[in-house]
């Protein structure tokens, strides 16, 4: 039997959207300090609509009455995940580093399951449990910096928790979208969240002051990438790699974010990578392996006993 056509370089869908998202983290980095963080979420976002204009607007307005009833839907997971995490994701990046931002970004798959457990009533897993320790055991030891004792003394920066309410938000988003299960996916999707996104954030925007909304030869790059490639490009990338090779396998790549993200670091921000980096952030990816390898329910239903005949 042949393989399909696809089954050779599919892996570069997932494979290149992952690198999309440790350069979006990257980025967000660069913009700390550069550019308000209201204000390159709403930047990113008009770029990303006028660019899906181009090929979205006309198919979506054919199939305005599909989507219209479910425009408060949309309003929700646009301000989930494209207000809320983007805006926390920037903020986060001010006090903590890009290293960081990727190990808890990549801790997402993990908060669905466990959020799908709590809000779709799905069944717990051994692994979400087990691996849910094992991740936060891996997050203490990386945000103190190899000294948990560290943090009774010191706290921790405040990037880091912003990080971790970001990866909850986006989870949050990715069980909704699931629970919802609405009649519109894709690209008008995506286009209608932007839009309703745009329209939330704009008042943020003008409250911003003046000189952290300007654009120049600094904010124009970062927000380019941001609208362009991280709000484009990389949706496309992803949904195509689950649709040849299915969710589980495309989130398996979700490990290697921290790893691109650390090299990119190094090479663009001149970030160290130091050892509780390495330990903590591997304690926790793979407590989210754990999650993906170990699906066997964590109660499992008495077996019924036979009636005994009188």
């Amino acid at each position: 039997m042949k393989s399909s056509p696809y089954s050779r370089t599919a892996f570069l869908y997932p494979l290149s959207a992952v690198a999309l998202w440790s350069g979006n983290v990257i980025v967000s980095r660069m913009s700390a300090h550069t550019i308000g963080p209201e204000a390159i979420t709403f930047y990113r976002l008009l770029f990303a609509v006028l660019l899906m204009n181009g090929f979205v607007a006309l198919p979506a307005w054919r199939n305005k009455a599909a989507i219209w009833p479910h425009l408060g839907q949309f309003a929700i997971l646009g301000f989930l995940a494209m207000c809320l995490f983007q805006s926390l994701s920037y903020l986060a990046a001010e006090t903590t580093t890009a290293t960081n931002m990727a190990v808890f970004t990549a801790l997402t798959p993990l908060l669905t399951v466990a959020l799908s457990a709590v809000l779709l009533k799905d069944t717990p897993t051994i692994g979400m449990v087990g691996g849910g320790l094992l991740s936060l055991l891996g997050l203490i030891y990386l945000v103190s910096g190899g000294s948990p004792a560290a943090l009774l003394r010191d706290g921790v920066h405040l990037g880091d928790p912003l990080m971790f309410a970001a990866a909850l938000v986006y989870a949050l988003y990715g069980v909704l979208l699931k629970r919802w299960n609405l009649p519109v996916t894709g690209w008008q999707s995506t286009y209608m969240q932007a839009l309703c996104a745009l329209v939330i954030m704009f008042p943020a925007f003008l409250a911003t002051p003046a000189p952290l909304r300007a654009l120049n030869r600094e904010t124009l790059p970062l927000i380019a990438y941001a609208g362009g490639l991280a709000s484009v490009v990389l949706p496309f990338l992803w949904i195509r790699g689950v649709q040849i090779l299915g969710p589980s396998r495309c989130a398996a790549f979700m490990n290697l974010l921290p790893v691109m993200t650390a090299l990119g670091a190094i090479l663009m921000l001149g970030e160290p990578v130091r050892l509780h980096h390495i330990i903590g952030g591997g304690a926790a990816l793979a407590g989210v392996a754990c999650a993906e390898i170990f699906r066997r329910p964590l109660r499992i239903a008495p077996a019924t006993l036979p009636k005994t005949v009188h």
